[in-house]
């Protein structure tokens, strides 16, 4: 053991390794500087998520504000899009400063700026397909349902690390497999590269032990137990340094997922409270004054005051408060990038931000005035009460016709699945994860229609 923590303490990744343009199922090399630049693999991994079906499903899934009737508010679809745009921008401008320090990446290698930027936008657009309606309230709901309802009685049927899985039902493991996912004549799922499923992982360690250091990497997990030999095989050609001893599975970050992660963080900062001044939750004067704290050493004064209406100065603030951020961004992670491919680096980019203070007490309001509103409140509950009953009604019908003593009613609910969803699994935990993967896909309207279509009820 000793001798294995040794070796590890001085493994570092190399950027080389971290770019790879593998694709599960490959028997070939990919090799950068053979890329077609008209047609680039990492452009490939965009275009690919963003024709998906769960891609499109984000349209109608809650950001903040479940189910809102305004043109104000955002979408998990559109956030997710303005994440991919504000990390395009800090993954080029980070490429920029990396081939600058490592040459032979582009003199031997190929690698261009634009690749950087690519594995961002590509692992951020990607960054909540696998959240489910409602919310983060969806995620809760799900793992509920098997640690305080009627999911309880699986407990005893299955392995620690998949109950955990279950009860503690992650989004981001959860994208993991909707990326990777083969299914009969579509092998490999979206076949996304090695790079960007990488930069896509947040937190690239199994459910169990549950949160083992104060590390943001060890926060949550990123992937089921259906997935962890794929996972592996992705961080062994990637040169992700592992952190867990015995049977544990767990890696070090890639270091692009600190950019991921910051490019979210900066939007649902930002963006969130500009949605919760839009909708009159936060007053105008606080939102000028936290806006105008996080900017004052870039606003332009002369500019400001020409503009007459609130939407066209918040809109102005935002964006100079995005670009100051991204900047911020690059800078921290450009100052640790050492300490980054070490694997020595257990904080978010934002953490270390000089403007830190200033997103607290924008996180701090927007929690009190937006994600704790009636209206949040209302739909969440709402939500919950969805969830519950599509996950029994759904995991009973599905076990009771594997077991063959399927009821009129559950044979009736078994056609409400999608075809591609009406397939056989041997192994329980296999049955009640692609139950729980079916509800995590659907949007907040359809998951209503079939709520109200099994109850009986009209919308």
């Amino acid at each position: 053991m000793y001798i294995r923590e040794l070796n590890q303490s001085y493994q570092k990744m190399k950027w080389e390794e971290l770019l790879s343009l593998k694709r599960q199922g490959d028997t070939f090399k990919r090799l950068r500087k053979e890329q077609d630049d008209t047609r680039l693999g990492f452009e490939v991994d965009y275009d690919r998520i963003i024709f998906s079906s769960a891609f499109r499903s984000l349209q109608d899934k809650t950001q903040v504000i479940p189910m809102s009737k305004t043109d104000f508010v955002h979408t998990r679809l559109t956030h997710s899009l303005e994440v991919s745009v504000v990390g395009r921008s800090i993954g080029r401008l980070v490429g920029k400063k990396i081939l600058e320090k490592y040459p032979y990446l582009h003199e031997i290698h190929g690698y261009e700026m634009n690749d950087f930027g690519a594995i961002v936008a590509a692992a951020s657009l990607a960054h909540d397909i696998g959240n489910p309606p409602f919310g983060h309230s969806g995620e809760k709901a799900i793992g509920e349902y098997f640690s305080l309802g009627n999911g309880q009685k699986f407990k005893t049927k299955l392995s620690d690390k998949e109950w955990q899985d279950l009860i503690d039902f992650e989004g981001n493991a959860n994208g993991f497999s909707v990326l990777t996912s083969s299914r009969p004549g579509n092998e490999g799922g979206l076949r996304i590269s090695y790079a960007t499923l990488g930069a896509f992982m947040k937190y690239p360690k199994e459910s169990l032990p549950k949160k083992p250091t104060s590390a943001i990497a060890d926060k949550k997990y990123g992937f089921f137990q259906s997935d962890v030999n794929f996972f592996k095989e992705v961080a062994s050609e990637l040169g992700m340094i592992p952190n867990k001893t015995g049977k544990n599975v767990g890696f070090e970050r890639h270091p692009l997922a600190y950019l991921v992660e910051a490019a979210d963080d900066i939007c649902y900062t930002i963006i969130d409270f500009e949605d919760g001044i839009n909708l009159g939750l936060v007053s105008e004067d606080y939102a000028l004054e936290y806006l105008i704290n996080l900017v004052k050493d870039s606003i332009d004064s002369n500019k400001y005051n020409t503009l007459t209406t609130k939407e066209d100065r918040i809109s102005y603030l935002r964006a100079i408060a995005i670009g100051s951020l991204i900047n911020d961004a690059v800078n921290v992670f450009i100052e640790n990038e050492e300490a980054i491919l070490n694997g020595k680096f257990p904080y978010a980019l934002t953490d270390k931000s000089k403007y830190k203070a200033q997103m607290d007490d924008i996180i701090k309001l927007s929690v009190k005035n937006i994600y704790k509103s009636r209206e949040v409140i209302e739909k969440e509950l709402t939500g919950y009460q969805i969830i519950n009953t599509l996950l029994d009604k759904f995991i009973t019908a599905y076990n009771n016709n594997y077991e063959g003593k399927a009821s009129n009613f559950d044979s009736l609910v078994m056609q409400l699945l999608p075809e591609k969803f009406r397939v056989e699994k041997d192994n329980l935990y296999d049955r009640l994860l692609h139950i729980c993967h079916f509800i995590s896909l659907l949007t907040d309207g359809n998951a209503y229609i079939l709520f109200n279509t099994i109850n009986a009820t009209k919308s």
